[in-house]
């Protein structure tokens, strides 16, 4: 990179501010200062002969953004407001430095409580969904409240009396949300929204014998070739996982449930990118056994992992509560009501649960109104949900390394990383929990 000699002199609101393009490179290109160098990072051409760069803005911030650029590090002062920082750090396209020099990369092992929000309506909480950029939404009964990553709330989306079953975000600008279809109404379904002002942009149909059908849209997933899964409840056939484009918002394929299994009902789907197939687990209490199953729609024929409890001795000790894929060691984890965890091989066809119990000491001292315990995989290390805490197990062996409590709330009911962060929804309060890891020390 060249090193521009000169000094930059830059007049923001009538405060005069001097830095040099070394400095300013930092920033990079697509930033506003990239925008005023060449590929070499010295001035373009037009802008040699300005000794002065103008700039219309809050002159209060900008010493903030240099000090940033130089040292990497963000030192806000007490009488400046955070969200005035936001906005001004979004015009320079400063916020992603921002970001990152206020909270660092997620590690599960170093996450920090950074705040709780108090949610509208104690005691519903359907689900929590985080935001690629550090957001969140929250689904309660048929309202979603959406959050940025300054936990400002935009419009909340209401689905008029429609309870939501499921929410993801396609990008940091929609959401999908799928919700129960009411008797009579013909409604349900699936629909894109807009996270910045809660607007319907389209909904996704299905179609069976070239017809349009009402149902019940269940769990979803997504796929880097922008692909939506979703299980699928309808009133003759429509029963099993539907395929759509993200973009388009037309239906592509579908997978219609085998009988004497279930699909339709699924409380998760997990894309697997590896093997391009789809994890589908129907749990415990939705159905009275358990589904496991592995689908390849190139293939529509035969499922090509399958695992249930039908004819096996149930108790509450073995009844799968969760379950997830992971695709590095070709196994599922699946967690029980007192968060022992047990493993299953997909190389084997036909296998039974390998359980490792480390949590009977929670038996016998369950809540008055126990959360079942969910299970979320990010960057190999495995996150467990259990009444009011979240155990990190890592290694090969799944040790427990970290246990993240707050003491508000009751128990989790569900949780969602995303964005660096982690998010916890508390069920009695209706209130979530935000974690986040220390920025790494400036050496």
């Amino acid at each position: 990179m060249g090193i521009q000699k000169d000094r930059v002199k830059f007049n923001v609101g009538g405060r005069i501010f001097e830095t040099t393009a070394t400095t300013l490179a930092n920033a990079g290109r697509n930033s506003l200062f990239g925008a005023m160098f060449d590929d070499d990072w010295n001035l373009n051409a037009d802008d040699t002969t300005i000794t002065e760069h103008f700039i219309d803005r809050n002159p209060d911030c900008f010493p903030v953004f240099l000090d940033l650029l130089r040292t990497g590090e963000l030192y806000v002062p007490q009488n400046l407001p955070e969200k005035l920082l936001y906005r001004e750090a979004l015009f320079y396209g400063l916020l992603d430095h921002v970001r990152s020099a206020k909270w660092g990369p997620f590690d599960g092992n170093r996450l920090r409580p950074a705040c709780s929000v108090t949610g509208r309506a104690p005691g519903d909480g359907t689900a929590i969904r985080a935001g690629p950029d550090g957001g969140c939404c929250v689904a309660h009964g048929s309202m979603v409240h959406v959050y940025d990553w300054m936990m400002e709330e935009h419009p909340p989306i209401n689905l008029d009396y429609q309870r939501v079953n499921d929410a993801g975000w396609v990008d940091s600008e929609n959401i999908v949300l799928s919700a129960c279809e009411r008797l009579g109404k013909g409604d349900g379904g699936m629909g894109l929204f807009s996270a910045s002002t809660g607007e319907l942009r389209y909904k996704f149909h299905v179609k069976h014998e070239n017809q349009v059908k009402s149902y019940t849209a269940g769990a979803l997933s997504f796929s880097s070739d922008y692909k939506l899964f979703s299980s699928c409840k309808g009133r003759s056939n429509e029963y099993g996982i539907g395929v759509w484009d993200q973009v388009t918002g037309k239906q592509i394929d579908f997978f219609y449930e085998p009988p004497g299994w279930s699909l339709g009902d699924a409380d998760k789907l997990q894309w697997l990118h590896g093997t391009n197939c789809l994890l589908v687990a129907t749990l415990f209490p939705r159905k009275d056994n358990c589904y496991i199953s592995l689908l390849d729609f190139r293939d529509k024929s035969n499922m090509v992992w399958s695992w249930s409890d039908i004819g096996a001795p149930i108790t509450d000790e073995r009844r799968v509560r969760d379950a997830i894929a992971m695709e590095e060691t070709s196994s599922i984890c699946v967690v029980n009501e007192y968060e022992d965890l047990g493993f299953m091989d997909l190389r084997r066809s036909a296998g039974s649960v390998r359980w490792s119990s480390r949590s009977r000491l929670m038996k016998g001292k369950m809540p008055d109104e126990p959360c079942y315990p969910k299970l979320a995989l990010h960057e190999g290390q495995l996150f467990s949900s259990m009444n009011d805490c979240i155990s990190v197990f890592c290694g090969p062996d799944w040790v427990l390394t970290s246990r993240l409590r707050r003491s508000y709330g009751g128990s989790i009911c569900d949780f969602s990383i995303g964005g660096d962060r982690l998010f916890a929804l508390h069920s009695e309060e209706n209130v979530f929990d935000i974690w986040e890891t220390s920025p790494p020390p400036i050496i």
